[in-house]
Order: structure tokens, then sequence, then C-alpha cells
């Protein structure tokens, strides 16, 4: 639903650092009449955040995640404009193919924060809804009902067992590490070791069957990848 131009934005402010280190990346902000929810960048933390109008990355002390939050918005199943919020020595840096619809330096006046995050919301086009299926050699995905079968049969998955199997086979063919994985499904702030990635994919081989365990396959001194492997057709 499109707000009119007086009305006050629900702004999403993302920072990387820990819950007690987070700071506001725009003084302006709390000049301004606008609702600002605060978060980590954790993909449960961005799915747990309150619907909004626009995103506020602060990328003021590390550039490392400001060509990669765009695309983690989206993962997170977030789609929402964002405006990335840079010292003024990492601009040469900035480059369209991080998919910020904007730009700001933390010294911005109101005037400016408030014009730049109403363009923003105006100006990205309305995407189309994610599909919530994924599908892979008889393996089906519902992600909105949380539910996963294999050739029909459900399967019965935790939370993190769903979790862990919907990314894997959202990247078929992608090797992540153990850490990438604990990072993108058990978040930025889990304390484990990655020896709970292997329990996981160990529980999820077994749930799958035989049909399905070898789709996941582990690269040695590496990680994990999803990759299904079609039979090849008979030939007379």
């Amino acid at each position: 639903m499109s707000r009119s131009m007086s009305s006050a934005l629900r702004v999403l402010h993302i920072s990387p650092a820990r819950p007690a280190l987070r700071r506001p990346a725009l003084g302006a902000l709390a000049m301004l009449p606008h609702t600002v929810h605060y978060c980590g960048m954790d993909l449960p933390d961005l799915r747990r955040a309150p619907e909004c109008d626009v995103a506020v990355f602060d990328a003021t002390a590390d550039l490392t995640w400001a060509p990669h939050m765009a695309m983690r918005l989206e993962s997170s199943g977030l789609a929402l404009p964002m405006v990335l919020v840079m010292a003024e020595s990492g601009l040469a840096a900035a480059n369209r193919d991080w998919g910020a619809a904007d730009y700001l330096l933390p010294s911005a006046g109101a005037a400016e924060v408030d014009a730049r995050l109403r363009l923003a919301l105006r100006n990205v086009p309305a995407e189309e809804p994610t599909p919530a299926l994924l599908s892979a050699g008889g393996l089906l995905i519902d992600e909105s009902s949380f539910t996963a079968s294999v050739h029909g049969m459900p399967l019965e998955l935790t939370f993190k067992e769903f979790e862990l199997l919907k990314y894997l086979v959202a990247h078929p063919g992608r090797v992540f590490t153990r850490a990438q994985l604990l990072q993108e499904v058990w978040g930025y702030d889990y304390f484990g070791g990655t020896r709970t990635v292997d329990v996981h994919v160990r529980r999820l081989r077994a749930k799958l069957g035989e049909s399905l365990d070898s789709a996941i396959h582990t690269v040695r001194n590496v990680g994990y990848r999803f990759d299904v492997v079609e039979p090849a057709l008979q030939t007379a």
C-alpha cells in the first residue's frame, strides 16, 4: 500500500554490531516522525522484523556486508528498498550492483534523510512475489507452511532441519562452508560449534531416505552442497 508524502514511515534499521553495541547510524532519524525498528543482520533476526517500508543498513564502520545486504534482505523474505549509510571514505567503493536504492552519509540532515528515504520507497518498482515452493528430484518444500515431502511422503523435520534443507535446496550446486551455514541458518549471534551443522546434515540425510540422501554432498575440507543428479536416459 502506498503512503502519502506527509505520512510517517516505518524504517528497519539494520546493524552488523551485536545488540549491546548497536547505535543509530543516522542521528537525524530522531528528529523525524518515522517509527524506527532496530535489528541485527542475521537471517532469523530479519525474519522476525516487523513490517516496514524501507530499510537502512549501517555500513559506517565496516563495508564488508554492504555489497550483500540487498540479497540478504531478499533471502529473508523482506522486499524492502535499502538505503546504505556509509562514511564518506567508502563512497568511492559504492557500486550499483550492491542493489541499494540510495546512499547517505551519517551526518546528513533531517530534511535530506527524509527526502532520500521517501524517494527510495517511491523509485523501487514493485517486485513479483517470491514462489513459496521449492522442488528438486521429488523433494518438495513449501516455505509458507514450513513443510517438506519426498515423493508425496511428508518429512518430520525440526525447524532448524527445515531451514537448513530449504537454504541448501534454494542454492543448488553452491558449496557452503560450515561457518557460512551456521551464520545463514543459525544466525550471526550463534555461539555453537560447526559440528552442529554436521549433526543436522546427518539427520537430514537419514530423513530424506535412499532416493535423496546423497543429494547433500560433502565437499572434503570445505563443507556441503545440495545437488540432485538426474538419472541418465537409457539408450537402445
